[in-house]
């Protein structure tokens, strides 16, 4: 896909969501089970639609929710459920539908006390100390967010008592339920009318217990000693009301650049498409936080549910997987408590500089799908000390070595550039630099490509059998994979590697598109020319599957 003109630039007017239009479609369209596109369906991280589509409307809330509640007592789970969610404005309105259905289930909902909103990683946060107090029941939440999407977007993504992203076995029966309730005209919804709803919802802390533990996982004892400036743009995003707890908690020198929390985002610039998208990994979202690059040691991004970071340094914006791999070194050479056995996790589309890394610290990489959810059980049974996507998304342990979180945690990777900077006294730039001088430099790519659902769906189900060469870009095919290596799960597409290179491609579970990762240790002709035969090889299959 070529770059927008305007990409980068401020939006204007014509480029914003009508938003009293995309309210009155979430409560006035009426989901048709029998349309595909307007089912429910959960993909990589939960259930993602827009209302002005007839995909995300309160029927598809209602029916999930009422599934929810259903899972719950047949798994036993009797303690509360934690609410959150993010500043979309479908959020909101999916918020209170949800509770209305909840509620009604005898589910005792936790959400922010005085309202307000609540990131993915507070959630989980929550989840996992309920359950490690053994403080009455077993938890598990709910968070309503489509997190980077646009702001027509809607998303709601259930998390189990293990505090992540639940598990393919789970949101499989709970995608099934609510379609049996769609199908029905949703007669089988328990629902309360929502003030009486609202004023059963328990109102809890989240700020509170969530920052007061922050010291844990980060030494912010030496930021502050260091004097560290940290500039933060929580870009309209879900964390903003706890930076200023931060700061004044720990004494950071901590500055908001940004306080706006509009429902159209329209204080963004537009995305490398043309479109408003709160992606912190993505230059063109990201300018106005760099043009502030001088003014701070350290500066931050996160997205509307604060389950990504983008880090700025003086060289600006930091890729998300070369920032992934700094993290990783740094950490394993800077954390004395955790286990000598504990293992990397990268999934499989991230840059193989994780795996170099990882080799030359002696610790073990386990490699899986695109997803967090298969982090979770592997951090819940102390395998795994660190895990990253090559999205910008990162959990990693306390620094006793006890988990922290099993979703991604936004917060947690922005404070640790500071602490990197604090303690080395390297930007994260110059660690990187440091890094590849040592292990080979990589260069990586991404390209997004249109596809439609039955070029999706044929994409997905690639096989080995579908690359018949034994050499790409020049080198010896080593590897074609469609499960990953970490945990033998199907990767939903193709991994094709050789020694000096791999491409992968496969479908966004999400958008129209499909997406084509690759990287050299070579150069950057040598990567154009791996995506050159990624890209003719997909369009083969498409044109053999007649799609």
């Amino acid at each position: 896909m070529s770059t927008h003109p305007r990409a980068g630039q401020p939006a204007r007017p014509g480029d914003l969501v009508n938003i009293p239009q995309l309210m009155a479609a979430f409560y006035q369209r009426v989901p048709d089970a029998g349309v595909p596109a307007q089912r429910v369906a959960f993909g990589t991280s939960g259930h993602r639609g827009s209302a002005l589509d007839t995909s995300f409307n309160q029927g598809h809330i209602h029916a999930i929710c009422q599934a929810v509640a259903e899972y719950r007592r047949q798994q036993g789970l009797d303690g509360p459920l934690f609410l959150g969610m993010d500043t979309h404005a479908l959020s909101e309105a999916a918020f209170g539908s949800a509770l209305e259905v909840l509620v009604a289930n005898g589910v005792e909902v936790r959400v922010q006390q005085g309202g307000g909103y609540t990131p993915t990683p507070v959630i989980s946060h929550a989840i996992l100390g309920h359950n490690r107090a053994q403080a009455g029941g077993v938890a598990d939440g709910i968070v309503i967010t489509p997190s980077h999407n646009p702001p027509r977007d809607g998303g709601i993504k259930y998390n189990g008592p293990d505090g992540g992203p639940a598990s393919a076995e789970a949101t499989g029966w709970i995608q099934q339920r609510a379609n049996e309730l769609l199908a029905g005209g949703n007669a089988g919804i328990c629902r309360l009318p929502f003030a009486e709803a609202e004023h059963k919802a328990v109102p809890h802390d989240y700020v509170a217990s969530y920052v007061s533990e922050l010291e844990q996982v980060i030494d912010l004892a030496a930021i502050r000693k260091a004097g560290i400036r940290i500039g933060v743009d929580p870009l309209g995003g879900s964390g903003l009301a706890y930076w200023p707890h931060i700061a004044e908690r720990y004494d950071l020198d901590i500055t908001v650049v940004n306080e706006r929390q509009d429902a159209d985002f329209g204080f963004m610039t537009l995305d490398h498409d043309g479109k408003i998208r709160m992606d912190c990994s993505s230059p063109y979202s990201m300018q106005p936080l760099l043009a502030l690059k001088d003014e701070f040691d350290i500066a931050c991004g996160n997205d509307p549910d604060y389950d990504r970071h983008g880090i700025v340094d003086a060289d600006g914006l930091m890729n998300p997987n070369h920032y992934l791999a700094v993290c990783i070194h740094y950490l394993f050479t800077h954390r004395p408590e955790w286990q000598a056995n504990l293992a990397v996790g990268k999934t499989l589309v991230s840059s193989s500089i994780i795996d170099r890394v990882a080799a030359s610290l002696g610790r073990p990489l386990m490699e899986v799908p695109v997803g967090f959810k298969w982090y979770v059980q592997p951090l819940m049974d102390g395998k795994l000390a660190f895990v990253g996507e090559e999205s910008a998304g990162a959990s990693f342990l306390r620094r006793n070595g006890d988990v922290w979180t099993t979703d991604k945690d936004g917060f947690i990777p922005s404070l640790l550039a500071a602490e990197i900077l604090a303690v080395t006294g390297k930007t994260p730039h110059q660690y990187y630099a440091m890094l590849t001088q040592e292990l080979g430099r990589p260069h990586y790519r991404r390209v997004d490509a249109s596809a439609s659902h039955d070029q999706k769906r044929v994409l997905a189900g690639l096989n080995p059998e579908n690359v018949q060469a034994d050499t790409l870009a020049g080198d010896t095919i080593i590897a074609r994979l469609t499960a990953a290596p970490g945990n033998g799960a199907a990767i939903g597409g193709l991994k094709v590697v050789t020694e000096q290179g791999w491409f992968a491609a496969r479908p966004s579970g999400t958008e129209q598109v499909y997406k084509i990762y690759a990287e050299s240790f070579r150069s950057e002709a040598h990567l154009d020319q791996l995506i050159a035969e990624a890209r003719a090889l997909v369009d083969g299959v498409f044109i053999n599957a007649g799609v």
